[in-house]
């Protein structure tokens, strides 16, 4: 949901604004296959009834509707999502890292499919114009692990704990799916921060390829 509000701020200002994703695993100790459904495992984590859980995920699934997310979460299929995290790195390579990571999420939360299963990461990668042998090699391997603990450990060092996490222009922070209005005055304020202020008034000599105009006095 941040996500998306963050890309709806982005369409109300007019200014070129670059999003870079990065790597952040909420449980790595998660097993690749997963007994348990959501619900089960938010109430055993957060020691509440089965019921609670429910109510409190449908919260989110009313709250996402509004965005124009559809998160379905009686089907979703919980698992360690490392594998998920170096294919968005090995599509960044190829120039392909928000497709990638918008087709990975709307797989997983939309879906219900297995993001932690190579095949199934195979055909999203395909599916989005990567080159399906190069996928399947890169996943039998431990190629882009380093660069996703590399995200990870920066992570750990801003204090990250939960997601998401804005970071703009390396200065300010914005955790939690934040309203769309808020996205937009803090991209507005980094905006205005990084325009160069004028100090004086524009009664000197100016210069130009067309040579310098000296102001009358």
């Amino acid at each position: 949901m941040g996500k998306k509000r963050l890309e709806d701020a982005i369409k109300q200002i007019d200014h070129p604004i670059e999003v870079t994703y990065r790597c952040f695993e909420l449980d790595p100790t998660l097993e690749r296959d997963v007994k348990e459904n959501i619900y089960e495992k938010l109430a055993k984590k957060y020691g509440m009834s089965l019921d609670t859980a429910k109510a409190n995920t449908q919260n989110m699934v009313q709250t996402a509707k509004q965005v124009g997310l559809d998160f379905q979460f009686d089907t979703m299929i919980l698992t360690n999502t490392f594998d998920a995290h170096r294919l968005t790195m090995f599509a960044k390579k190829h120039g392909k890292m928000k497709e990638m990571t918008e087709r990975i999420l709307h797989a997983y939360f939309t879906e219900s499919k297995h993001i932690g299963d190579h095949e199934t990461l195979t055909e999203l990668a395909e599916e989005v114009g990567l080159n399906r042998d190069e996928v399947a090699k890169m996943l039998a391997s431990d190629e882009m692990a380093d660069v996703v603990r590399a995200d990870e450990q920066t992570g750990q060092q801003l204090g990250i704990t939960g997601v998401p996490f804005f970071l703009l222009n390396k200065k300010y922070a914005l955790t939690g799916a934040q309203p769309t209005e808020v996205f937009v005055q803090a991209l507005n304020k980094v905006i205005a921060e990084d325009q160069i202020t004028v100090l004086n008034e524009q009664d000197g000599a100016i210069c130009d390829d067309d040579g310098c105009e000296i102001p009358e006095k």
